[in-house]
């Protein structure tokens, strides 16, 4: 039977009787609905061969992107459009060893035919049911976020143009100050796992009100530190400060999960602290944080 029916039906129909949720569907090995449909019989004759060598790894990888609203726009490689592309082939291919050059990554992508229609249609899929609205960074440099959109670390760096074939390994600190930019870029997890975190890296984060959010910096960090009065007086000096927060390192907070995406909540300005080593410090979001995620990101932890 070959020719069968298309991806969309067939991901919506297997999420609609209950089967397994996309991310859990996805993170069996060898699993995905190319994987399933070759198996059907339902593949085109053109594409119905041996899987390409690399469809497996990429089905996996999906686990941790399928919180992306839309594939990017190829129809033009400006630097924006290159880093589009960039975010999406580090959160496929991977980082560090497995960084792949972006003109390689394309090829693979465009020799497993089967597996970018898959893909193409999953993520339309998963466009429809979105259940918020995304915003633009209100800013005139090539970073392709959005605010209350979901990327994993190496799409972050991959958006500032951090990762590049020179340097393809994932920034590990829980701040990164990004000099291009003249931005600081805060990663927060809410709930500090004991075993991944130390005692000095599980600081107090969290939540205030919609648009007031409590962060504690390094435990290093004084006010009288060159980071401490950047934090102080970053609109004053002309650099911003970007939010991402995640409630927790692994999704469902099972081991062996696949690793949680990060929600960008935008830019903040400085509003006042308190003490130092580390420095409690409230920031005042541009945007509102929608109410369904207060619940979460207001938990004291």
């Amino acid at each position: 039977m070959q020719g069968g029916p298309c991806f969309g039906p067939l991901i919506g129909h297997h999420q609609s009787q209950g089967a397994a949720t996309n991310p859990d569907f996805y993170a069996i090995r060898g699993a995905g609905y190319t994987a399933l449909r070759r198996e059907l019989g339902w593949l085109p004759p053109h594409q119905a061969g041996a899987p390409h060598a690399q469809e497996e790894r990429l089905s996996r990888a999906l686990a941790g992107s399928l919180a992306a609203a839309a594939p990017p726009d190829a129809q033009a490689l400006s630097e924006r459009e290159r880093r589009q592309w960039l975010m999406l082939t580090a959160q496929l291919f991977g980082t560090g060893r497995q960084w792949m050059p972006l003109d390689q990554a394309l090829a693979v992508l465009w020799q497993a035919g089967a597996w970018r229609e898959e893909l193409i249609q999953l993520l339309q899929l998963l466009a429809e049911r979105a259940d918020r609205r995304l915003h633009p960074l209100p800013w005139a440099l090539p970073v392709p976020l959005r605010v209350h959109g979901y990327y994993s670390r190496a799409e972050i760096e991959a958006a500032f143009g951090v990762l590049s074939d020179d340097t393809p390994w994932i920034n590990r600190e829980g701040v990164l100050w990004h000099e291009p930019s003249q931005c600081d870029l805060l990663f927060i997890t809410l709930r500090k796992s004991e075993a991944l975190f130390s005692p000095t890296t599980r600081y107090r984060d969290l939540a205030l009100g919609p648009t007031l959010f409590h962060w504690e910096s390094q435990s290093t960090t004084t006010t009288a530190s060159s980071t401490g009065q950047r934090y102080l007086h970053h609109a004053a000096r002309g650099s911003r400060v970007l939010l991402f927060v995640r409630e927790q390192r692994k999704q469902d907070g099972r081991p062996g999960a696949p690793t949680e995406p990060f929600v960008c909540l935008g830019f903040a300005t400085y509003e006042s602290h308190e003490g130092e080593r580390p420095m409690a410090i409230r920031w005042r979001l541009e945007r509102e944080i929608p109410a369904a995620w207060l619940p979460v990101m207001a938990l004291a932890v």
